[in-house]
């Protein structure tokens, strides 16, 4: 254009009052051409809206009505989504279409399409649906791509039974949708963990006749897969493969997923195997499956010789194969093939970030070396990362545990001052710890400040403050504090009522511990094992053994399993009752279930067969618990001395002198 067609429109800009002057020189420069007309129309608009002079360009377009020029709605609908791309507003374009259905050129569904799809995006359905109203009573008929829009917003924003009456109103009226809207709403179902509701969609879809494509299919495998719906994973597989639909590599490692995390590693390396048979180069989302899969087992080995096997192949290992490896040797203290592994990384061009920081920290947290821990958290900071709450809550967690308190509040002053704001978590921890140092008052301040202030105490922080009432042998202000839980009509959980059954058995106060858990009985939560074990103890301490063995009896018959503690406390009271013979099968019967005897569990049995003169069977048990590894307590060791003591002075004549020599020789006490 020329140089005084763009200084007209400059002009309109500044003094609002030459839009005939624009008209006028638009006119000529056309010579009587329409089209010529129409796309300097275009121009001139663009010009306004995108000088923030709306106004100005909505009076051009009526002025030029009015001069009996008429453009075509083509070259409004460009204008329009010029408009909705960024010019101006989405309210200036809805100013344009109202414009348009006063003075003309009449919409059409182009018009109504472009602004729906403005207000979809930005998640306006109401305005969206306004138009969609306006246009259906204008006598303008939504296509394909309107029900696409507006069935895809209302998805997007969780709106599905909406989104469903929308598809129906759509195939009622004819519209063939195509698979591409059926796919998004199966990925939106999908997304919001609905996949029940996307079977049904994809079920619909078969229906209409409408051929799934492989990106169909993946999104279905996977959602099937995220909720351990396998074997209907499978069937849909089966089915890819019968239409012809050759299975991507997104579809296997979905597959991949589900089965390592439904613990059928097997399964998962007969599919990577196929995988290979196929003529498919895994990629470093398989691997990562894999890898996975196989550390959750504990088979780290296995999985780090997978790892280089992939690295031989030529893949590039990602960060989250790294973190995968690191958080396995960690779990199973390796040190030295986690800090090998942390010095390759740089070497393969993987940065750590802060997931790998927070598995080391939390590895070293564990170790229970402090100074480690500090030093780990100034290199973090050092390198430029920026630790975040839950590195943060992880560090002064093992800071705590590990009985250094002022380390951990040290910490969280240093957070507090990087700008990161504690969660309760971090809370939590620190009122546990002040409990556990015997500071109540601390404790107690950090409780109110978080009810007053925020963060929002959680079901964890009462549990905290109930138990560390407990423990402190305040038993009456732990029951008032549950009672305050219950009028904020918090959801307290088996954890609470089980701090207080055991508070309550150990106060000797086992009415209130029975009448706590018949409650749980009748309106739940559940009673777990740990609930259990605290009642049976208390019942065996307070001598009540047939009520005790009742409540094991019950135990068993709520498919709870008793773990190691539940069965010591059991061997504990049929060896209080002298029924050692008994305790002897209880213990074969942990074992036999699996379960590994700690050194208490060996302690109660091994006292037990020595209160009753049965010292080779005490000297045996203490033999082999030495070959499980498990070092004897000076307990045991000052009870087996007792008891051979008072065998050699003769005041038990119930074990022959040749049977002990052989059993101390044995355990290398003679």
């Amino acid at each position: 254009m020329a140089k005084s067609f763009h200084f007209a429109i400059r002009n309109c800009k500044f003094h609002g009052i030459l839009i005939q002057d624009v008209y006028k020189e638009m006119e000529n420069r056309s010579k009587g051409e329409p089209k010529r007309c129409f796309d300097m129309y275009g121009f001139v608009m663009n010009g306004f809206f995108k000088n923030g002079e709306a106004s100005i360009g909505l009076e051009f377009h009526r002025k030029m009505i009015e001069r009996g020029s008429k453009p075509d709605i083509v070259y409004c609908n460009k204008v329009l989504k010029s408009i909705c791309c960024g010019y101006s507003s989405i309210e200036v374009a809805n100013k344009l279409l109202l414009l348009l259905l006063d003075v003309g050129p009449r919409p059409n569904v182009v018009t109504f399409t472009t602004l729906i799809n403005g207000y979809c995006k930005e998640q306006r359905l109401e305005e969206a649906f306004k138009l969609y109203v306006l246009m259906i009573g204008r006598g303008i008929e939504p296509d394909l791509i309107v029900y696409s829009i507006l069935i895809d917003g209302l998805f997007k924003v969780g709106k599905f039974e909406e989104g469903h009456q929308l598809l129906s109103t759509a195939l009622g009226k004819g519209v063939k949708l195509d698979v591409v809207i059926f796919s998004s709403i199966i990925d939106a179902c999908v997304r919001d963990g609905d996949v029940e509701r996307g079977i049904l969609v994809f079920k619909k879809m078969l229906k209409e006749g409408i051929c799934p494509t492989l990106v169909t299919y993946g999104i279905l495998v996977n959602g099937m897969c995220q909720i351990g719906h396998l074997h209907e994973a499978f069937s849909v597989l089966g089915q890819m493969l019968t239409n012809s639909v050759e299975p991507s590599l997104l579809v296997y490692s979905s597959l991949l997923d589900g089965l390592c995390k439904a613990g059928n590693l097997k399964g998962g390396i007969n599919l990577y195997r196929h995988i290979l048979r196929s003529g498919l180069l895994p990629d470093v989302r398989v691997y990562s499956v894999l890898v996975n899969g196989l550390s959750k087992q504990g088979l780290l080995d296995d999985a780090t010789r997978l790892f280089y096997q992939a690295v031989k192949t030529g893949l590039t290992p990602n960060i989250y194969l790294f973190n995968t490896l690191l958080d396995g040797w960690c779990r199973l203290n390796q040190v030295k093939k986690v800090a090998n592994l942390y010095s390759q990384m740089d070497s393969y061009g993987v940065t750590p970030d802060i997931v790998t920081h927070t598995t080391l920290s939390k590895s070293i947290s564990q170790r229970g070396k402090v100074h480690l821990m500090l030093l780990f958290l100034f290199k973090m900071l050092k390198m430029g990362f920026s630790p975040d709450v839950v590195s943060y809550c992880t560090l002064i967690d093992g800071l705590c545990k590990h009985n250094n308190l002022t380390a951990g509040l040290q910490v969280f002053s240093l957070m507090v001052k990087n700008g990161v704001n504690p969660d309760i978590a971090i809370y939590n921890v620190l009122i546990h710890a002040f409990f556990n140092e015997g500071r109540l008052r601390n404790a107690l301040e950090l409780f109110r400040q978080v009810s007053c202030c925020g963060p929002e105490p959680d079901i964890v922080t009462y549990n905290t403050v109930i138990y560390g009432y407990c423990s402190m042998k305040m038993l009456d202000e732990a029951i008032q504090l549950f009672e305050e839980l219950k009028l904020r009509q918090i959801r307290f959980n088996s954890i609470t009522l089980t701090i207080l059954i055991h508070a309550f058995c150990k106060e000797g106060r086992l009415d209130n511990a029975m009448s706590l858990f018949s409650a749980m009985l009748e309106t739940g939560p559940a009673p777990n094992v740990v609930t259990y074990s605290s009642l049976l103890d208390g019942l065996f301490k307070s001598f009540r053994m047939e009520d005790a063995f009742k409540l094991y009896g019950k135990m068993l018959g709520s498919n709870v399993s008793p773990n190691i503690l539940s069965y010591s406390i059991l061997i504990d009271g049929l060896c209080r009752r002298g029924l050692v013979q008994e305790a002897s099968k209880t213990f074969s019967s942990a074992l036999s279930n699996g379960l590994v005897p700690d050194v208490v569990a060996y302690g109660i049995l091994i006292r037990g067969y020595c209160k009753v003169g049965r010292l080779v069977e005490a000297l045996c048990l203490s033999n082999r618990m030495l070959g499980d590894g498990i070092e004897p307590d000076s307990v045991i060791n000052m009870t087996l001395k007792e008891f051979q003591l008072e065998n050699l002075l003769g005041r038990s004549t119930c074990v022959p002198l040749q049977e002990l020599n052989r059993s101390y020789r044995l355990t290398g006490m003679l």
